[in-house]
């Protein structure tokens, strides 16, 4: 975990919108009706932005660059998913040392 990647990441209120996104995506994307088993389709973040594609690409790197995100490709899509294991080794690393 590095956690200079992760402040970074989380220095942008869209990437932390993501990430609250995907906490619940069974609400956020009801109206979608995908079954989540692999993660959000990188177009629905990207519908629900608002942004163009390359521009929720550039942030969505940066979160799973940061460890964040889990990036998984099945045919011509990608599914992206919250890494809990490194969110909460992060939280724990602030509580410590703040």
């Amino acid at each position: 975990m590095d956690a200079n990647l992760i402040h970074k990441a989380l220095a942008n209120p869209l990437r932390r919108e993501i990430l609250a996104w995907l906490k619940t995506p069974d609400a956020v994307f009801a109206h979608e009706r995908v079954a989540f088993g692999q993660g959000v389709p990188l177009n629905l973040i990207q519908a629900r932005s608002g942004l163009s594609q390359s521009t929720v690409s550039a942030h969505v790197a940066a979160l799973v660059g940061a460890g964040l995100l889990v990036s998984t490709r099945v045919g011509q899509f990608v599914f992206l998913s919250r890494n809990e294991a490194v969110i909460d080794a992060f939280i724990g690393q602030i509580g410590r040392g703040l």
